[in-house]
């Protein structure tokens, strides 16, 4: 009964299962773009209003535990939301027992395929931390929609990229809606996501609040600061929460940063990134900052990187700012 209300409701967002058949070469295994607890990921090029564009089509698969409420929710939050950095929905298919979302496509893939690539400079991964901050300030305190959602699912598979690494947050099929007037109450919950970015406090509060997904969104921070993944199975170190706390607070974190970015970092930036994510990760929830604070702090990391990238960009600019330091103003 729920879904055929739903299906009325977001009538204008189905689209045929054969144009999505047609648009991935029949779920052709090359077409492949990432695989999750929903199922795998298929780029293609779909037919729409006269244009031909490029989409993603998450095709689910019951075989992995999940249907039709995650499927429901993450077409209903989708179909709501509209920022820059969130993907964006061109619709579904929900025909012969098939349960497909179609929405735009990230180039770049997932910020963990990039997480140990030395290209990606420091100034870049800033940039997509501020992107990831943008979003989730969105979710948190865009209070216009009459809710807030918590998102529960922050990593860095679900942050996706685009051509220019803009960030387009997805995997919202386990995302909650809140009431404004009742942010920051538990919603009862198990725990529920992925393994090393899971908010502790949950298993003491028995349910979620928005600061769990601030919790996550510290793992990734770190994943983006260390080069590597939130959780490595057989590794004596296999949690990176834990052991970049350890470091933190040991004035250590020089040996888990990743090298090449640590040879790019201005000393202020690397300051303001590293206490920030260990404030994220903060045991008591109400003791982390919240996503309009970490946007502002964040912001500032980026603004102190700023004259190194000058700097590096212009080494006539360098020479006179060593042989006259009055020369040149930050």
């Amino acid at each position: 009964m729920a879904s055929t209300i739903l299906i009325t409701k977001f009538a204008h967002l189905q689209i045929p299962l054969e144009d999505v058949i047609k648009a991935t070469n029949n779920f052709h295994d090359q077409n492949i773009v990432g695989r999750g607890g929903f199922g795998p990921a298929y780029k293609g090029q779909l037919q729409r209003s006269g244009k031909l564009i490029k989409i993603a089509a998450l095709r689910l698969d019951r075989k992995q535990g999940q249907g039709d409420v995650e499927f429901w929710t993450e077409v209903t939050m989708l179909a709501d939301l509209k920022h820059t950095n969130l993907v964006s929905i061109i619709g579904f298919c929900n025909e012969k027992d098939e349960k497909i979302i179609v929405t735009t496509y990230a180039a770049k893939g997932s910020l963990k395929e990039h997480l140990n690539n030395p290209k990606l400079t420091w100034m870049q991964r800033l940039k997509i931390c501020v992107g990831m901050a943008r979003a989730l300030r969105y979710l948190h305190y865009d209070v216009e929609r009459g809710y807030v959602i918590i998102h529960r699912n922050i990593n860095s598979s679900t942050v996706l990229l685009d051509e220019n690494h803009e960030v387009k947050l997805s995997g919202f099929k386990v995302s909650l809606k809140q009431p404004v007037n009742r942010m920051g109450r538990v919603i009862l919950s198990e725990p529920i996501g992925t393994l090393g970015y899971i908010d502790p406090e949950i298993g003491k509060t028995k349910g979620v609040t928005h600061k769990s997904d601030i919790y996550s969104f510290g793992v990734v921070l770190l994943e983006v600061l260390c080069g590597r993944k939130a959780y490595i199975p057989n590794d004596d170190n296999r949690l990176l929460a834990p052991l970049a706390i350890h470091h933190y607070e040991k004035k250590t974190l020089k040996d888990i940063i990743l090298p090449d970015v640590w040879n790019q970092m201005s000393p202020e930036s690397l300051d303001k990134y590293s206490k920030l994510a260990y404030s994220c990760l903060e045991e008591s929830g109400a003791q982390r900052p919240d996503a309009n604070k970490i946007v502002k702090e964040l912001e500032e990391a980026l603004a102190f990187q700023l004259p190194r990238e000058n700097l590096v960009r212009h080494p006539f600019f360098f020479v006179l700012s060593f042989l006259c330091p009055k020369f040149i103003l930050f």
